[in-house]
């Protein structure tokens, strides 16, 4: 049958776009879906402020009268100009298992990109780091967490045969929690707090640490994650964007800031239990009782045993001497007393190093495996 590819250009169309994700993977185990709402807010031009360096338009694939596939077409130009690239990028891309139905998708993002001067083509990627990167392509038996997305088997085939090749891959890895903070580990974050004159900071407040630090974390961010694959700085807007829509809801036990001698922010570690079966039950709804699973899984007693890994980033002229170690052994304890088992460390890029470093004394199990994939615009 004739596959029909139509831009999304009414709120109608884009609830379809949103919506089709949830059909597809209704049956999934292992899928978490996105709240509609944040969805919603994600692709609105007006409350996104991404969109102030990006454009982006949306595409559904019909057969017929129904929706067989959808994507996303982003330019993100403050990465481009960052890389001095010219890439145009298909983001929140589902398709049923039918290579025409895919190639259909991808040629109208290149299509719109070669318009507007792109040379590659891209993904899967959104409009910054702060939306979900890279197709799974290990891990197809493992749940999904609230920073990443699932998809099938048979996408990674699908774009492969188009001629795309990988670009760069993020490793994901569990981390047992354990019963004691290994000796060696405790040891080096003594050393480092003595000898650069660091202290722990924790607050029990969402408004005072939002007051005091919460626009020196997202500009610890941009400096922490500058060096990162495809990496763009956020800007003012976001990070007033941020503050607003993150610090309020994390369980402040479980945020531990590092800062220097002047009270400057060198470190920050930011986690939060698993909300991967919460957001299953909600269905992508926060009502009508969709807010209950969340909040459950939040702050009640009965919360999962899993644990998130939000965001850690250290300064750079700290990384490498000791201030994850510092981090984690004040957020170790926290972690055993609530009773999580292990935590999900969520996307680091392969060749993060600095990063993968600091699991080396935890018991880790590297269980999933997403990727970036690229081709000439043809």
């Amino acid at each position: 049958m004739t596959i029909a590819i139509k831009k999304v250009s009414t709120k109608r169309d884009l609830k379809k776009f949103i919506r089709f994700n949830y059909r597809l993977y209704k049956d999934c185990v292992y899928s978490v879906p996105d709240l509609y709402d944040d969805m919603l807010n994600t692709f609105n031009k007006e409350k996104n402020a991404a969109f102030e360096f990006c454009e982006a338009d949306y595409f559904l694939a019909y057969i017929g009268e129904d929706i067989v596939g959808r994507v996303a077409a982003i330019i993100n130009h403050k990465a481009n100009q960052t890389w001095n690239k010219k890439e145009v990028r298909f983001g929140w891309i589902d398709f049923i298992d039918d290579f025409e139905v895919s190639e259909a998708l991808v040629r109208a993002v290149e299509e719109w990109g070669k318009e507007r001067g792109m040379t590659h083509i891209l993904g899967p990627l959104g409009f910054t780091d702060f939306d979900a990167e890279g197709m799974l392509v290990e891990g197809f038996d493992q749940l999904s967490t609230m920073a990443t997305t699932y998809n099938y088997s048979y996408y990674p085939s699908h774009l492969e045969r188009m001629g795309f090749v990988k670009d760069a891959d993020w490793v994901e890895f569990k981390i047992y929690i354990p019963e004691a903070i290994p000796e060696k580990h405790q040891r080096i974050a003594d050393l480092v707090q003595r000898k650069y004159n660091l202290k722990i900071k924790k607050y029990s407040s969402s408004r005072k640490i939002s007051k005091d630090y919460g626009q020196a974390i997202f500009e610890l961010m941009n400096e922490a994650y500058s060096p990162l694959y495809g990496y763009s700085a956020l800007s003012q807007r976001q990070i007033d964007q941020y503050v607003k829509m993150y610090l309020p809801i994390v369980d402040l036990r479980m945020v531990t800031l590092i800062t220097d001698a002047e009270d400057k922010l060198v470190g920050v570690g930011i986690s939060m239990p698993s909300l991967s079966v919460a957001l299953q039950k909600a269905h992508g709804r926060l009502l009508p009782f969709g807010w209950y699973y969340l909040l459950k899984a939040l702050f009640m007693k009965r919360r999962s045993k899993i644990l998130d890994l939000l965001l850690v980033a250290v300064k750079p002229e700290y990384q490498n001497k000791g201030v994850n170690a510092l981090l984690f052994s004040d957020l170790i304890p926290v972690y055993q007393k609530l009773g999580f088992i292990f935590a999900e460390s969520n996307p680091e890029l392969e060749q993060n190093g600095k990063v993968q470093a600091q699991w080396e004394y935890f018991k880790t199990e590297q269980h999933k495996r997403r990727r970036a994939f690229i081709r000439e615009i043809q």
